[in-house]
């Protein structure tokens, strides 16, 4: 979405998306039972940084410093934000930009302990995005035609990419994120 102020406003978006998605989900019969979340505006925001830090102490180990969380931290914040906040959802903000090189801010939406977003507000200046891949060691290559966009004005924009089969495995409690998927693929099935 373009003209935006900030990556908040990226994610008041979300929640609204994600509101109304689980309530037209809601309203269709399903054949099995289904612990429908509650969505609302007031999702709660967390710094990676602190997110970090809070896993280490719950945890009571050293947490690494990657560039994202593992699957043990997301799954320990999703309790975390439910105790806390009796939230099935977590906005995790303030990725390192060696995570996400062509983002100025960016966050994940977790869903009981898992990313099932990832989104932010993204570089719209020519010379800013340049840099950036400069820093990052990443060729220019082959984005001529994509970074001509950007050197003849591009307005504040961000968005979001949701893992919708990733939303409807927690959402349904499924093992294994095949069960999901239409055309599931792995290494020996690449084609539906």
């Amino acid at each position: 979405m373009g003209f935006i102020e900030d990556h908040h406003t990226v994610m008041s978006v979300l929640a609204e998306v994600m509101e109304g998605m689980v309530e037209a989900a809601s309203s269709v019969p399903i054949e099995r039972a289904v612990n429908w979340p509650v969505v609302s505006q007031n999702i709660p925001v967390i710094h990676f940084q602190e997110a970090l830090e809070r896993v280490s102490r719950g945890l009571v180990r050293d947490v690494t410093a990657e560039p994202d969380l593992a699957p043990a931290y997301e799954a320990w914040l999703g309790e975390w934000a439910q105790q806390e906040y009796g939230s099935d959802f977590l906005y995790v903000e303030g990725y390192p930009a060696r995570k996400r090189p062509i983002y100025t801010r960016s966050f994940d939406l977790l869903f009981r302990g898992q990313e099932i977003v990832t989104g932010g507000k993204r570089l719209h200046r020519h010379a800013d995005y340049l840099q950036a891949l400069s820093e990052h060691g990443l060729d220019t290559g082959g984005l001529e035609g994509y970074l001509a966009a950007f050197r003849y004005g591009m307005p504040p924009h961000g968005g979001v990419a949701i893992g919708l089969e990733r939303f409807t495995a927690r959402l349904l409690g499924l093992s294994n994120i095949r069960q999901a998927t239409f055309f599931p693929r792995d290494m020996h099935r690449i084609e539906p």
